[in-house]
C-alpha cells in the first residue's frame, strides 16, 4: 500500500513539475485543520512529507492562520504550535485578518507564481483550489498523507495550453527570461533605475552680488581737511588783498 502510494505521488509530481514548474524545496502552506490532523493522527509532518514527496519540503504558513488558531482556543493549542513551527509567508492581510481559508486561498491566485502546495482538511477550501489549474492539493486520511491527483480544471487547462489555446504562467516566465537574456527586453531592475538628470547650476547662484551701498556722509578726517582747505584760501585771500593795497 505505502509503495503504490509513494507511486501516485511520484506521478502527481511529475504531471506538477513538467507543467507547472513545481520543484523542490516543496512549499507546503498548512492550515488549522491539517495541523489538527496531524496531531490526532501522531504524523510527523517533518519526517514523513519529505520521505512521502521523496524530495526536500519547506512546511509554510500565514500569520492569518496563526491569528485564526489563537482564536480558536484551547481546543486547537497543539496544532497551534505545529504552525507557529512553520515558516510564515506574507499574506496581503497585513492590516486586516482574514480567516485561514481565504489566506491561503489568496495566496494560490494567478496562476500560483510561488509554486504552493495547499495542505488541508477544509472541504470547501480543497473545492475552491480544485478550481485553480496548478495547485498541488495535499490531505490526510487514515492518518496517512496523500497528494490528490490533479483536478480535472487542471487537466483541461494543461490541455489548451498544450493545443496552444492559452499559455500557462510558467512559460510565460520562461519566455520573459531567454528574452531578458538575449537583450530583448531589458531587466525590470534596470528600468527602476532613472538615470540622474544633468542639472546646470544654480540660477540664483549665477546673480551678480549686489555692491554694498557705499555711505555718502563725509568721514570726520574728510571734514577737517576741507575745513583747512578753507582756512588756506581765506589766508590766502587776506595777503593777496594787503599786497595790493601796499602796491
Amino acid at each position: 500500500m505505502k509503495i503504490t502510494r509513494q507511486k501516485h505521488a511520484k506521478k502527481h509530481l511529475g504531471f506538477f513539475r513538467n507543467n507547472f514548474g513545481v520543484r523542490e524545496p516543496y512549499q507546503i502552506l498548512l492550515d488549522g485543520t491539517f495541523c489538527q490532523a496531524a496531531l490526532r493522527g501522531r504524523i510527523q509532518l517533518r519526517e514523513q512529507l519529505p520521505r512521502y514527496l521523496m524530495g526536500e519540503t519547506q512546511l509554510c504558513t500565514t500569520r492569518c492562520v496563526l491569528k485564526e488558531l489563537e482564536t480558536l482556543g484551547k481546543d486547537l493549542y497543539g496544532a497551534k504550535l505545529i504552525a507557529q513551527k512553520c515558516q510564515v509567508r506574507n499574506c496581503p492581510h497585513f492590516k486586516n485578518a482574514v480567516s485561514g481559508s481565504d489566506c491561503l486561498l489568496s495566496m494560490v491566485e494567478e496562476g500560483n507564481p510561488h509554486h504552493y502546495f495547499v495542505a488541508s482538511q477544509d472541504q470547501n477550501l480543497s473545492m475552491k483550489v480544485k478550481k485553480k489549474p496548478g495547485v498541488p492539493l495535499m490531505f490526510i486520511i487514515q492518518n496517512t498523507i496523500v497528494l490528490d491527483k490533479p483536478s480535472p480544471k487542471t487537466i483541461a487547462f494543461v490541455k489548451a495550453v498544450e493545443s496552444g489555446q492559452l499559455v500557462s504562467v510558467y512559460e510565460k516566465q520562461s519566455i520573459k527570461q531567454l528574452k531578458e537574456e538575449q537583450g530583448l527586453v531589458k531587466n525590470p531592475e534596470q528600468r527602476r533605475k532613472k538615470r540622474k538628470k544633468i542639472s546646470g547650476p544654480n540660477p540664483l547662484s549665477c546673480l551678480k552680488k549686489k555692491k554694498k551701498a557705499q555711505d555718502t556722509k563725509p568721514s570726520a578726517s574728510e571734514k577737517k581737511r576741507k575745513r583747512k582747505r578753507i582756512r588756506n584760501r581765506s589766508t590766502s585771500k587776506v595777503l593777496s588783498e594787503k599786497q595790493n593795497a601796499e602796491g
